[in-house]
Formats: C-alpha cells, sequence, structure tokens
C-alpha cells in the first residue's frame, strides 16, 4: 500500500469492533486494577494492572490485524484509552513508590503530550494508524512505532524501574524524550513540505 493507494485510510471506522470492545475492556479493567491498587496500597496489584493493560494492548492490535478490522477511529480510541491507563498508573507508581517521581514526570509530560502529538499526526496523511507511518517516513516509524520501538520506549523505563535503577530509568525517559523531540521536528518538517501546516 502507498499513499498513492486510495485503499490507505478507506477504514474510518466502524467503532464497534472487536478490537475496540477490547480496547474498552483493557481500559476499564486495567484503571479499575490501578485504583484499587492504590487504595489498598499494593504495589503487586499494580503490576497486575500494568499487566491488563499491557496484554489488553497487544490483544486489541492483533485482534484489528487477525480480523481485518483495523480503522482510523480505533487507532484514536488506542492511543487515547493508552493515555488514560499511563496516567493512572504511573500516578499508582509514584504514590506507592514515591522515588520514581522524577522518572515518572520525565516519561509521563514525553508520553501525554510529545508521544500523543506524534501518535495523532497520522491523521494528516491517509494512513490506518500509525503502525502505517512508515509509508509517511520510514525514520520516524521506526523510533516510534516499529516494534523494537514500542518495546523500548516504554519498557526500557519500566524495567529499569521495576529493577530499581532509577538513574538509569531516568536516564531512558530523557533519551525518549529526545527521540520524541526530533521526531516531532521531523514530522513539522513533513508536514510544511507537504502543505499540511
Amino acid at each position: 500500500m502507498t499513499l498513492a493507494d486510495p485503499r490507505a485510510a478507506i477504514n474510518v471506522g466502524p467503532l464497534r469492533t472487536v478490537p475496540n470492545y477490547i480496547t474498552a475492556l483493557r481500559t476499564v479493567a486495567a484503571v479499575t486494577v490501578g485504583v484499587v491498587a492504590l487504595v489498598a496500597g499494593s504495589v503487586a496489584l499494580l503490576a497486575v494492572a500494568y499487566g491488563i493493560y499491557w496484554l489488553g494492548d497487544m490483544l486489541d492490535g492483533w485482534a484489528a490485524r487477525r480480523l481485518g478490522q483495523e480503522t482510523r477511529a480505533g487507532a484514536v480510541l488506542d492511543i487515547v484509552s493508552d493515555r488514560a491507563c499511563t496516567a493512572v498508573l504511573c500516578v499508582g507508581l509514584v504514590s506507592l513508590v514515591p522515588d520514581v517521581a522524577v522518572v515518572a514526570l520525565v516519561f509521563l509530560l514525553s508520553f501525554l503530550v510529545l508521544d500523543t502529538m506524534l501518535s495523532l499526526a497520522f491523521l494528516c496523511w491517509p494512513v490506518l494508524s500509525p503502525n502505517y507511518f512508515h509509508l509517511v517516513d520510514r525514520r520516524v516509524w521506526a523510533l516510534n512505532w516499529s516494534p523494537l520501538a514500542k518495546a523500548a520506549n516504554t519498557a526500557g523505563v519500566i524495567g529499569a524501574v521495576a529493577f530499581g535503577q532509577y538513574q538509569l530509568a531516568l536516564g531512558v525517559a530523557v533519551a525518549v524524550v529526545a527521540v520524541k523531540l526530533w521526531s516531532a521536528a521531523a514530522v513539522a518538517r513533513l508536514l510544511n513540505r507537504d502543505g499540511r501546516a
């Protein structure tokens, strides 16, 4: 599929699809368990909430591809749901493990602002989701939405935190911010070049 291919962006909806139901379910479940973990003061329950979020996020993407139900509306729902889960769970983590506050602040600002704008930038081109941004710019896609980038950007920070390596986690979070800033500048250049800004 190329950008000139009219099929690239035909699936705006529907919203009622199996992957979108999975997205809604995993968001409600992860946020609920996260709030319960916060009230109970349980790091173990918070880990379960993160597990629900991550497994659900992988499952909804897999279901969308497997069932041929990828839509732009579903991509936006997924992006918004990821931010809801991350915000609640990160606040819970800071409440339960105050030593991660600086790491969480850097990570949240990057994820909730820079990454949100980058993730929604796909809407400016005829592609289904950020997963297809390689049709617009391969470097930006490789750094942000390739399978390796998706795993490294979040797992690097969370993995370091899980092992109590807060300085390493902060270093990874700052590196992610640098990647997001470079990517945002690259997307801005693309928008200016294509006359979309």
